[in-house]
């Protein structure tokens, strides 16, 4: 898409891009991307329900949990309305207000997700390693203040970013590589120098997404070394198997956001295509999973889901009789 330089509305507009030369199969392309973000919804929920209705999983671990939901939840939500807007009515213009607060709420909730799955590794680490502290190192107060702790990290260094690209003169093309706004693909886009841009948000990954996953790893090699201890084969792998569910969401979040950066640095000649899927599979594939592998591998979860099935089948049935 050209637009005329001197154009007022090109500086308050930026175009958004779906599947390039499959714009008429974006109707068929939207199934698949509706049937993922129902079912972020619905599973996201559905841990969300189970964690508040149960009175028994009022523990750290599913507090923790329900955080990591509702992050997941928050940043399906951020993405769905301007990806199936492209793809139901070809709705590609977006305001510059509207984009930058796109962008926010997808960058902060980035960051917060690293800081809950930091704050379930911490989780897992007293329950192996200090077990006899757990429930008073991991007291509710003290699970409160680490989210808000995560939110308010997250939103204060986020915060600049909308306001470090309003101050630059876009070029003439406006047009985005994605569904959505991203910081690194706009302020490629100005006509100004960046070099500031850049430095910040190297800034800001490294003292959360660096700094987290480095924590991370260090309390899991603290925890494998307690586990290595444990003279029983049987307690050493129970006490693996309660982090698998958590090494799994950490994998989930950190192999595509790696492939994700690695495709933006030194992918310049791959297809767009690949830069797409890279970029969905970065945003969407998270939430997705994270809620079925809990369902999965967490048995407390996977039975009170059951229940609740079983609850609703047996109330059918009563109504029909």
């Amino acid at each position: 898409m050209t637009i005329p330089c001197n154009s007022s509305f090109q500086r308050a507009t930026f175009f958004l891009t779906g599947f390039q030369g499959l714009e008429d199969l974006h109707g068929w392309i939207s199934i698949p991307f509706c049937f993922i973000y129902l079912t972020v919804i619905l599973g996201n929920l559905t841990i969300l329900h189970v964690i508040h209705t149960d009175a028994t999983l009022h523990e750290p671990m599913y507090y923790f949990l329900a955080m990591l939901a509702l992050t997941d939840l928050g940043l399906c939500l951020s993405t769905l309305p301007t990806v199936l807007g492209i793809f139901w009515f070809d709705a590609r213009e977006i305001g510059m207000p509207a984009c930058f607060t796109q962008l926010y709420f997808i960058h902060t909730l980035s960051l917060v997700e690293s800081s809950v799955l930091l704050s379930m590794s911490i989780d897992r680490y007293v329950a192996i390693c200090n077990p006899l502290r757990y429930s008073t190192v991991l007291t509710p107060a003290r699970i409160v203040k680490m989210g808000l702790s995560s939110m308010l990290r997250s939103a204060l260094l986020i915060l600049p970013l909308p306001f470090l690209l309003k101050r630059f003169q876009y070029c003439c093309s406006h047009v985005l590589a994605h569904a959505y706004c991203l910081h690194l693909e706009i302020m490629k886009l100005a006509c100004s120098s960046i070099i500031f841009n850049h430095i910040y948000g190297l800034f800001v990954v490294t003292c959360t997404v660096g700094v987290d996953s480095l924590l991370i790893f260090l309390s899991y090699a603290l925890i494998l070394c307690t586990v290595l201890s444990i003279a029983s084969r049987q307690q050493r792998l129970r006490a693996l198997n309660t982090c698998v569910s958590h090494v799994c969401a950490v994998l989930l979040f950190y192999i595509p956001m790696i492939g994700l950066s690695l495709v933006h640095r030194f992918g310049e000649h791959l297809p767009h295509a690949v830069h797409l899927l890279m970029s969905y599979v970065y945003l969407l594939v998270p939430p997705l999973m994270n809620p079925i592998v809990y369902s999965i591998k967490t048995k407390q979860i996977c039975q009170r889901i059951i229940k609740k099935f079983q609850f609703v089948k047996s109330l059918r049935c009563f109504c029909k009789d």
